[in-house]
């Protein structure tokens, strides 16, 4: 796609220069070059900005579906997974594991469960280099089986990504899971937790590193850190401001 830009931009620099002369063209030729040069790079990024929020909408949707190959294969070799106080999961490897034992131990959902996990609220950081990027994501749950429970969920994802010969990856995501509620009673009856709130996959399946970040969930008002500065002062949100 570049080099097709590159060759059309060409084409329409001779087309303008047509005539001029030769000191003039190479100033005008020059210039153009620039803002040219200017233009491809900014599309480059919102091309790289699409991708990843493509990615990260495909992650959903496989989970939704109990599909953890497919959603393993969104991550690179050497990536990390994070959902709450569960620990860290190192490689493809174990990241497919630990979703395949989070979603019941197969792949698939099993008959009347409900595994909706809608990834909304996109904000994507790309760096300089054009080569990795950041994102915060809200996830959005409804979880369930047929007849006999139902939940609503809520989280936070603070995620990184990298370009991996030419393709867009999930580097290292995590999930500051904000609560999961009973449908009936909600999140306004829920009790502060008590200790290691830990999920009965990660106390089976032990992760490869202990928690990043140590909070809890709500009622308790944590704020899951912002990779960005607000976008209008500048300023990094610090979590001991008075």
């Amino acid at each position: 796609m570049r080099g097709i830009r590159a060759s059309n931009c060409l084409l329409a620099i001779g087309l303008l220069l047509a005539g001029t002369p030769a000191a003039a063209q190479d100033a005008q030729t020059a210039r153009l070059t620039r803002e040219i040069d200017a233009l491809d790079a900014e599309v480059t990024r919102l091309e790289s900005t699409r991708a990843i929020r493509k990615l990260q909408r495909a992650y959903g949707y496989y989970v939704d579906r109990g599909l953890w190959d497919e959603a393993a294969d969104l991550f690179a070799a050497d990536a990390t997974l994070e959902y709450g106080m569960d620990g860290v999961y190192v490689g493809k490897a174990r990241i497919r594991d630990y979703l395949m034992r989070q979603g019941g131990g197969r792949p698939g959902l099993s008959y009347g469960q409900l595994n909706e996990h809608l990834q909304l609220q996109p904000l994507v950081t790309l760096a300089p280099d054009g080569r990795s990027a950041k994102a915060r994501w809200r996830d959005l749950a409804m979880l369930g089986h047929f007849g006999k429970d139902a939940a609503w969920g809520d989280g936070i994802f603070e995620n990184v990504y990298v370009l991996d010969q030419g393709v867009w990856k999930i580097a290292a995501l995590h999930l500051y899971v904000t609560f999961v509620a009973p449908y009936e009673s909600g999140w306004a009856r829920l009790q502060p937790v008590k200790g290691d709130w830990r999920s009965e996959t990660a106390r089976a399946f032990p992760p490869d590193r202990p928690p990043t970040r140590r909070y809890a969930p709500f009622p308790d008002p944590f704020v899951p850190p912002f990779h960005y500065p607000h976008p209008v002062t500048g300023q990094t949100y610090r979590e001991d401001r008075p």
